[in-house]
């Protein structure tokens, strides 16, 4: 090593490259995220702006609209337009709306004679525990069909009949199915109700049972074409086992199509919640949002969309997030600006 060299490595300005790089690495993840965040952000307002809108553009009065003719009367209808300000303009009704649900305010049904966000809030939680528990089912449904089969022709074909399967069938009837048979006929799951966990087992089965199919179909063919890569020999030849070389390593290279995939059937997921828990006879958000729309009741009805909207956007973002970390070439798109 000639001096020039040593001096070079030695100077501080050398040493404080590799940190520049690093903060700047950090930088550019933290904007991606933000911008995850932000996409978020509009999407959700698109779905609130929507809300509005159709209620505005649906034929008839608003106030028949938001309640029908058979409980409307003069207190109930001064209540209504004091609430939506509908004396006022379009546009100060929009800001107002909109400041009603930055509060955590989603009217009133005067149907049910109650607030709809009580209402709803009280309901929540057993549809955010169904759909958490049919995403767990669905991921490892997912992970344990493609590593167990990948690359492997029988296995394969024989997991991927039965995907097919599970995809082609709906959710409601694959409910029933297990009902009659681990409920009527074995009699080891509850029929309906929500009052443990052995309740949850059989609407999680038939809400994420197809999603995991499909993520397994992917997983499957993204951990296939990883096995191929050179870097597998290499960890193999350092006496790696089978199954650690699919599950450490393979895995994460193959997985980052599934998360995409997951994230954006993460809807299917909010939208098969409402007729499984009917199914089921579960409470939830399906149960309140059946009621309101054989009721007409379209405060509940906008408040139960928005709040889906919601729940879709912040499991997206986070899914978006999650690619970013498991992908670092993602995270180095401003590597070459940065030099």
């Amino acid at each position: 090593m000639t001096a020039e060299n040593t001096t070079a490595l030695s100077s501080p300005h050398a040493t404080s490259l590799p940190r520049k790089r690093l903060g700047l690495r950090r930088n550019s993840l933290a904007l991606q995220v933000l911008g995850r965040v932000s996409s978020g952000i509009v999407v959700l307002w698109a779905a609130v702006t929507l809300s509005f809108i159709s209620v505005y553009l649906a034929p008839g009065d608003i106030v028949s609209i938001l309640i029908g003719e058979q409980l409307r009367t003069p207190d109930v209808e001064a209540a209504i337009r004091a609430e939506w300000g509908l004396d006022q303009p379009i546009l100060s009704q929009y800001f107002s709306y909109l400041s009603r649900l930055l509060h955590g305010d989603f009217g009133r049904s005067y149907i049910l004679q109650t607030d709809v966000s009580g209402l709803v809030l009280s309901q929540i939680v057993p549809t955010l525990k169904l759909t958490a528990a049919a995403l767990v089912v669905a991921v490892i449904f997912a992970i344990v069909s493609a590593v167990l089969t990948a690359g492997k022709r029988l296995p394969s074909a024989i997991a991927g009949g039965l995907e097919l399967l599970l995809i082609s069938t709906p959710s409601f009837w694959l409910g029933i199915v297990l009902l009659f048979i681990f409920s009527f006929t074995l009699k080891i799951f509850p029929v309906s109700g929500d009052r443990n966990l052995s309740a949850l087992v059989l609407p999680a089965l038939s809400l994420g049972l197809s999603l995991g199919a499909v993520v397994g179909q992917v997983l499957r063919q993204g951990l296939e074409r990883a096995l191929e890569q050179p870097f597998t020999l290499t960890v193999r030849s350092w006496g790696a086992s089978d199954i650690i070389v699919r599950l450490r390593h393979g895995l994460r290279h193959a997985a980052l199509p599934a998360v995409t995939l997951t994230g954006w059937l993460i809807g299917n997921l909010l939208s098969g919640a409402v007729i499984t828990e009917a199914v089921f006879g579960r409470p939830g958000l399906g149960r309140i949002t059946v009621g309101a729309v054989l009721s007409h009741d379209l405060p509940v009805v906008l408040a139960v969309a928005i709040l889906s909207a919601l729940i879709y956007v912040v499991l997206s973002t986070l899914v978006d997030v999650l690619y970013l970390l498991l992908d670092p070439r993602l995270r180095d798109d401003n590597r070459g600006a940065s030099k």
